[in-house]
């Protein structure tokens, strides 16, 4: 089977759970539920979609199968800031505050960290790629552990708010911050298409990128922007999910067999599309709304990265 054909089956499979989700069970109730399961499914698109095309091509800049974005500390950055704002203001200001002027905020606020990150450390000649990985890893440390101190000192209260930060959700997602959304990912992706013919070339690694006549250092940093933007949208809008882009990647290079990215990356959103309505289907119909999606999302992630440590250190 061409990459083509597996490009059409995945469309379907993800037609055919698109189409379950918002079908099944409906009732008489179109008017009221058919709108929330559209936002719903509106919201799995734009994150998953937003997640994979961005652990993909740091993946590619990283030439390592194993990482992912969340290793820069953008997750940690956004506990920190949701954790702040209630420890400072109390929970009232997050229900008080304009959703949209929050969700700028954290958006703002990410992009800003990952700005400067990349600013200081590509300003000396020489630095290699796994420093800003290394530095990252640092600082998301950091933010965790500033996370949880306040979190120690809040009202129990307070803090169930905070919890609630923790885990992605996609029953609760605001429409205009859809919309908003929607608009940046356009963009960022009108941005990227620039960029895009360098891909395949970049995962053979930086010396034969240069080799090859690319200006590797000018591209790298443009693909990184585009990451923590991408990354930044999606966990602002519905929360963290850390082994979502690891695991559908992973799962698009097994299935896909190339390295031509124009595949690759249709291939990821799609199975991450697959992977996001499906499991949302099983949180609904079989558990009932009482596991959260990341969760189980993280779980499965969780046991497939130990998969790949274990096979990556078997080869060598």
């Amino acid at each position: 089977m061409g990459n083509k054909a597996k490009l059409g089956l995945l469309a379907v499979i993800a037609l055919v759970l698109t189409a379950l989700f918002m079908f099944w069970n409906i009732g008489s109730n179109w008017d009221y539920v058919l709108p929330r399961r559209t936002m719903k499914i509106f919201a799995i698109i734009l994150t998953g979609g937003a997640i994979a095309f961005s652990t993909m091509v740091f993946q590619t800049i990283t030439n390592n199968r194993i990482l992912t974005p969340s290793i820069l500390g953008l997750d940690s950055l956004y506990m920190l800031i949701q954790t702040f704002v209630i420890f400072m203001f109390g929970s009232g200001t997050l229900t008080m505050m304009n959703h949209n002027v929050h969700f700028l905020m954290t958006v703002g606020l990410m992009v800003l960290f990952s700005g400067i990150l990349y600013k200081v450390l590509f300003k000396r000649e020489g630095q290699n790629i796994y420093y800003l990985l290394l530095i990252g890893l640092i600082f998301g440390t950091l933010f965790g552990s500033l996370s949880s101190f306040m979190q120690v000192l809040i009202d129990p209260n307070e803090f169930q708010i905070v919890q609630d930060k923790m885990f992605a959700s996609f029953n609760n997602v605001n429409t205009d911050l859809l919309y908003i959304s929607a608009i940046l990912i356009v963009l960022v992706t009108i941005y990227f298409a620039r960029y895009m013919k360098y891909l395949d070339v970049l995962s053979l690694g930086r010396d034969h990128a240069i080799n090859l006549g690319i200006n590797y250092d000018y591209v790298v940093k443009r693909l990184l922007i585009v990451v923590a933007i991408l990354i930044s949208i999606s966990t602002a809008l519905v929360g963290p999910i850390t082994f979502l882009g690891l695991l559908v990647v992973n799962v698009t290079y097994q299935f896909l067999k190339t390295y031509q990215h124009k595949y690759l990356i249709i291939g990821s959103v799609l199975i991450s599309i697959v992977a996001l309505v499906g499991g949302q289907l099983i949180v609904e119909r079989v558990f009932e709304f009482t596991t959260p999606l990341s969760v189980i999302i993280n779980f499965v992630g969780g046991v497939y990265f130990i998969y790949l440590l274990l096979k990556e250190n078997k080869s060598w």
